[in-house]
């Protein structure tokens, strides 16, 4: 059993949970995620690790309540406890000192970019981040991301707040004004795909996050193979990341539509 220890609401649909898991709190590395279970018969929900305390022993999800599982997750108050937290799990993020990097997140995919954000910026690169949402309340995790980025640019829809427009316009903002060596998108399927093709026209070379598919988190359901350079992979053991260029994101959310 996992403790609850703080819970803060994002919006209606987004809960922010501090989690008890001192040996996931030690080992985690960003990109890692988890596999939760709200009781024993619950539903495996993978979900990545948005950050960690190694002192108080905790690690932070973020969890947007869709179906019935996560809002029952979404539901647990502090001193409540979820059955069970697995991991880490997947592959580590590839940090290295790139240079300049864009990292640009979409709605809660902002959560599993935070420690991207953080690893880049503390292995010497520019960190430019572009936080994207379609209205002012579904931006998350600002203050943090600021925290830790030598710029950042938010985009919503319909203008509430930051920049009218698209995620996309933000990023090529960022690309006609500066050399950017390195970009990390995380976010829907559809944003991912339209950031990746702008960044393949200005030759920037950008990893996307595919946390999305995940089921069991094992490698043993195949519902998380994609395709990439033509080739099947199998996100939960071989990802969540990627060369976003070599994707092929049409099969990605038509497999999505599935589950």
């Amino acid at each position: 059993m996992n403790k609850i220890v703080a819970k803060e609401q994002f919006s209606t649909n987004v809960t922010k949970l501090v989690v008890e898991a001192p040996l996931i709190a030690k080992s985690r590395r960003a990109g890692h995620f988890v596999i939760v279970r709200y009781d024993d018969n619950g539903e495996r929900i993978p979900l990545t690790i948005a950050d960690s305390d190694v002192a108080a022993g905790t690690i932070t999800l973020v969890i947007q309540a869709i179906g019935d599982s996560t809002k029952k997750i979404c539901g647990l108050e502090p001193g409540d406890s979820l059955h069970d937290v697995v991991g880490p799990l997947g592959q580590a993020t590839r940090i290295k000192n790139y240079g300049t990097v864009l990292c640009c997140g979409g709605g809660v995919g902002v959560a599993p970019l935070l420690p991207i954000i953080r690893a880049m910026k503390a292995a010497g690169n520019r960190v430019v981040s572009v936080l994207a949402g379609r209205s002012k309340d579904l931006i998350i995790l600002e203050k943090e991301v600021r925290e830790s980025s030598d710029d950042v640019i938010i985009m919503t829809d319909d203008g509430s707040y930051g920049k009218q427009g698209l995620v996309t316009a933000g990023v090529e903002e960022v690309i006609k004004r500066e050399k950017v060596d390195h970009c990390v998108t995380i976010g829907p399927a559809i944003m991912m795909k339209f950031v990746s093709l702008l960044t393949k026209k200005y030759e920037v070379p950008t990893e996307a996050s595919l946390n999305a598919i995940m089921v069991d988190g094992t490698g043993m359901c195949g519902a998380c193979r994609v395709s990439v350079g033509g080739k099947a992979r199998f996100v939960c053991v071989e990802g969540p990341e990627f060369d976003a260029h070599q994707i092929d994101f049409d099969e990605l959310m038509m497999r999505l539509k599935s589950y």
